[in-house]
């Protein structure tokens, strides 16, 4: 009898403890803390300059246990028949700390992750974090020691990398070091487009427009300008994994081709011959999480990568329930429920998690 493989969420997130003491020090974005006009609110996380203006009604998020505290992230598994989870900080990670600062802190944040995925073994991997605002040499040295760690499987990373872009030559010692270790890197968004973009009454909306249409325009823009540098060509085998199924580069990839073949720029600076069509790079180089809520999302996506490059995800703790005691996570509940009315049986297996366990060796 054919044996099934693990349901593998590879989008999931914690803040572990050195992470949360930072965060909790901290009177400065990106912060956590209560405040006393409001302390019915709980304490709330605040991690956008545009979240911490008095008058902003969404002054952070609200913050629980199930951001921090690895029991809640076992519940939530054992709630939705999740098997194993491939856990990641989530955004700020250390963009904002200071460069002396900064290898110390990636340190203790990847030991104390470890340490969390040791105390559940074969539940929980983890996806590293760099020290990326102390440089190159700093990231280099952190990247290497990370293969000293029994349960890393890669690196977390947002979309500005040292702070000018995936686009930057700075990079190419960071890249050139993940090529060698053969470690996966989770590209996520963090920051957004710019507010103004979403018109005078965007904050009549929450938090759905910078959510819903900015996470996944900065993913997308961002690997754009890495594909257009060129990384891809000079990294040949370097392996990517997108954020929300790749924001919109699945759906936009054929015209981004087309704009890069009749760019008469690009073809006068001799950029167009001899490189990596998107397409190319999208088949070899980058995974897709199924993070997409729906079928036609993630049609695209598969038609882009291929199933085989596709790997389910849950983005827990974000998106909870409104319903108090509610149990079951929507946004869990219609990611799985598009992987499984998009496949076929075994493929839709792969996705769920026989996909995640090949690429991550989650059985070794």
């Amino acid at each position: 009898m054919a044996i099934m493989s693990p349901v593998v969420d590879v989008h999931t997130h914690i803040y572990p403890p050195a992470y949360v003491s930072l965060l909790r020090s901290r009177s400065a974005v990106p912060y956590m803390r209560t405040f006393p006009d409001n302390p019915e609110a709980g304490e709330r996380l605040v991690i956008l300059p545009s979240e911490d203006a008095a008058t902003s009604t969404a002054r952070g998020r609200p913050i629980g246990p199930e951001y921090y505290e690895e029991e809640e992230k076992i519940k939530f598994m054992d709630q939705h028949n999740i098997d194993i989870s491939v856990i990641s900080l989530a955004n700020p990670w250390l963009d904002w700390c200071e460069p002396a600062d900064a290898p110390e802190a990636a340190k203790q944040i990847n030991d104390d992750v470890e340490a969390v995925c040791a105390r559940h073994p074969g539940r929980l991997y983890a996806f590293g974090t760099l020290p990326l605002s102390a440089g190159a040499p700093a990231v280099v040295e952190e990247i290497k020691r990370l293969q000293s760690l029994k349960h890393m499987r890669g690196v977390i990373i947002g979309t500005s990398g040292l702070g000018a872009g995936l686009d930057d030559p700075a990079l190419h010692p960071i890249w050139q070091a993940l090529q060698e270790t053969k470690q996966l890197v989770f590209l996520h968004p963090h920051y957004g487009l710019p507010t103004s973009v979403y018109g005078d009454r965007a904050a009549d909306y929450g938090h759905v427009l910078p959510l819903a249409l900015g996470f996944p325009l900065e993913t997308t823009i961002s690997i754009t300008r890495a594909i257009l540098s060129g990384v891809f060509d000079t990294f040949s085998s370097l392996q990517i994994l997108l954020a929300h199924s790749g924001g919109t580069l699945p759906f936009l990839a054929g015209r981004i081709e087309s704009c890069i073949k009749h760019d008469g720029h690009l073809k006068s600076a001799g950029k167009i011959e001899g490189r990596k069509s998107v397409w190319d790079i999208l088949k070899s180089n980058i995974y897709l999480d199924a993070v997409v809520y729906g079928d036609a999302g993630l049609k695209a996506a598969v038609e882009a990568s291929g199933s085989d490059r596709l790997m389910f995800g849950t983005d827990h703790p974000f998106f909870p329930p409104l319903e108090e005691g509610e149990k079951e996570w929507l946004s869990v509940r219609t990611n799985a429920e598009a992987v499984k009315s998009v496949f076929g049986v075994k493929e839709a297996e792969d996705v769920m998690g026989g996909n995640a366990v090949r690429v991550l060796r989650l059985n070794e």
